[in-house]
């Protein structure tokens, strides 16, 4: 699911749960597990099926208001359940979503009664609006999730943009859900990472943390799954993997897009059935750990190459959280500074407004990550409670001197604004407004456009066509 940015519905949740029950109905239980969380989190009644048959049956012993379907699953499939469901109640709301879009699957669910066909992951707010609508909820407000949620004190949150993201990883973590977290590299994909552990029903497991891209490749694979003794040259013991350690909690694939096609079959396998092998052993284990996978990679792109398995995207996408860089959420700048001042410091020392100036605006390659060492630097210049220009690295410095001196902001960072801006909105028309297209066009994932197209509405740019 690719925006769960979203605020409380209108209704209260009795109200709505009095007026609507939801059959979800989905052969993968992460997927129905995450829908049940998210529409239970909006107020409604929740009945889940793992087959078209047992949807069936359901609609045959229970009320159901509307039926949330899969497309492809094992025995009856999503279009024959719908065919299905609507001779049994022609009036029957059927939502289809699926992560294989065809055009003639999708005729063939308007032509047999869908109100809509979705793909995956699923926009959230979309998915909301659809139901809402289906069922008469639709008052014309747009229901959104609490802000509610507890961060801990060293994470900060002060633009709209980062809330957005814990909202939406608030949001999943209840369920078992795999989750693909992307964005640029020290843009914070960690600290979300351990939010939804840390909001988990596995919090009190451990999560455990593998960089792909630090281990060699010929040590990666014991260092998953683990190894017996004897399986190769120095294996004088058994060790035990990081599935094993991960077993009753979470276990995050960093940089999941450098692992070679040989093991992406046997972490497909880990994923599927829970089953794996030590390496040098015959036995299988099982291992019951939440996957979460991070990448700065374009694993879509990485696919139609051809160095990542179509069908492990697949199962690794379930939901995607996209962290955007630190350059275009600036209202995080400062306070992020002030809380790795004080770490590196052991007090808090004063920025002065000249040092604000620069790191504001400064675009932030390296996003928070770079913000972090450029802050150990100025503590370690200043010696005191006094942050100045000066102590930060020359490249920050050179920010403010690079500054238009009318528009207040990078001159050069003003003129790539203007020509990003054109680029999507002009390919968004050239792809008749289908953001798959679109993202596939420019070369980033779906999620990522989804993001810039909601700052591009907000300033007033037709990103939808009319």
């Amino acid at each position: 699911m690719e925006d769960g940015c979203i605020d409380m519905p209108t209704n209260t949740p009795d109200d709505v749960a009095d007026r609507a029950s939801i059959l979800v109905v989905d052969d993968d239980s992460s997927q129905r597990s995450l829908l049940e969380s998210f529409l239970t989190s909006q107020g409604f009644a929740v009945v889940t099926a793992a087959s078209g048959e047992q949807a069936l049956a359901t609609l045959n012993s229970e009320e159901i208001a509307m039926m949330i379907s899969d497309v492809r699953m094992p025995g009856i499939s999503g279009l024959e359940t719908l065919r299905q469901a609507r001779q049994k109640n022609s009036i029957l709301p059927v939502l289809l979503v699926t992560a294989y879009a065809d055009v003639r699957d999708a005729v063939g669910a308007m032509r047999d009664g869908a109100v809509n066909y979705l793909e995956k992951p699923i926009d959230l707010d979309e998915l909301l609006s659809w139901v809402r609508r289906s069922i008469g909820l639709d008052d014309g407000v747009q229901a959104r999730v609490s802000d509610e949620f507890e961060l801990p004190e060293h994470v900060v949150s002060q633009s709209p943009q980062i809330r957005g993201v814990f909202r939406e990883a608030a949001l999943v973590a209840p369920s078992e859900t795999r989750i693909l977290i992307t964005g640029e590299s020290g843009a914070g994909k960690e600290v979300v990472a351990d939010l939804i552990h840390g909001w988990s029903p596995r919090a009190a497991g451990t999560l455990v943390k593998v960089n792909c891209a630090a281990i060699p490749e010929p040590l990666l694979e014991s260092e998953l799954f683990g190894y017996v003794k004897g399986a190769f040259t120095g294996a004088t013991t058994n060790r035990v993997g990081r599935f094993e350690q991960a077993d009753g909690g979470t276990i995050l694939l960093d940089e999941i897009a450098e692992m070679s096609h040989g093991l992406q079959a046997k972490l497909l396998r880990v994923m599927e059935d829970g089953t794996f092998q030590r390496l040098g052993s015959s036995g299988e284990r099982r291992t019951d750990a939440r996957v979460l996978a991070s990448t700065n990679s374009n694993l879509e792109m990485e696919v139609e190459k051809g160095r990542f398995r179509q069908d492990l995207f697949f199962r690794l996408n379930v939901i995607e959280i996209f962290v955007p860089p630190l350059r275009e959420r600036r209202a995080d700048i400062v306070p992020l500074a002030s809380l790795f001042a004080a770490e590196f410091s052991g007090a808090r020392p004063r920025l002065s407004a000249s040092v604000i100036t620069c790191l504001e605006l400064y675009e932030w390659p390296g996003n928070v990550r770079e913000l972090r060492n450029a802050m150990e630097r100025a503590c370690l210049m200043a010696r005191g409670e006094l942050i100045l220009p000066e102590h930060l690295p020359k490249r920050v410095q050179k920010a403010a001197v690079a500054t238009d001196a009318e528009s207040g902001e990078p001159s050069s960072g003003k003129r790539m604004e203007d020509v990003e801006r054109a680029v999507i909105l002009q390919t968004l028309r050239e792809n008749n407004y289908n953001r798959t297209q679109t993202a596939r066009a420019l070369g980033i994932s779906r999620r990522a456009l989804i993001y810039k197209l909601r700052r591009l509405r907000e300033q007033g740019h037709v990103v939808e066509a009319e």
